[in-house]
């Protein structure tokens, strides 16, 4: 059965139906208000923490999935080069560097203009494509800022990562 058949087309508010998905992920969350819920996502790397907010005013449907990283101050620069190839490849939301929480952030904007409904099939891809993101580049971002390699090689890693694992 598809996540959408079972809200038998009720108007849900995008919050709701991302509570929904995390009970039927069996993910870690907590609905912090009406319109904000935040839960944990287990990858191969890490666990994620996935924020996810509506915002009425510009009925966008807002994700931020994000990592703790403390980056050696000698290595930022690459990260943020390393940050503007890895964007290059991402076509559906973009990286960014927040240095003063000291996080990796993936983010993305679902706009819903006009009143709009999001699918939980949307949102489910929504948060999968944040995470699988994040995994494909997690070992390039170590390379570049622990391993000391170029941003050029590290995505060698995760361009190679595309192909699969032995």
């Amino acid at each position: 059965m598809a996540l959408s058949e079972q809200y038998l087309q009720e108007d849900l508010h995008p919050i709701d139906i991302v509570e929904h998905l995390a009970e039927h992920h069996d993910w870690d969350f907590d609905r912090i208000g009406d319109d904000q819920i935040a839960m944990a996502v287990e990858g191969q790397w890490r666990t994620y923490s996935i924020t996810l907010a509506w915002s009425n005013y510009d009925e966008t449907l807002r994700m931020v999935c994000s990592f703790e990283m403390e980056p050696p101050q000698d290595r930022v620069s690459d990260l943020y080069e390393l940050l503007n190839k890895m964007n290059d490849q991402c076509w559906a939301g973009a990286f960014t560097y927040w240095a003063n929480q000291k996080l990796m952030v993936y983010r993305y904007g679902l706009v819903l203009a006009g009143g709009q409904m999001a699918s939980p099939e949307q949102i489910d891809t929504m948060i999968s494509a944040a995470v699988l993101s994040a995994e494909r580049y997690y070992p390039a971002i170590q390379l570049v800022t622990w391993g000391n390699r170029s941003p050029e090689d590290a995505m060698q890693v995760a361009i190679a990562e595309a192909y699969g694992r032995a």
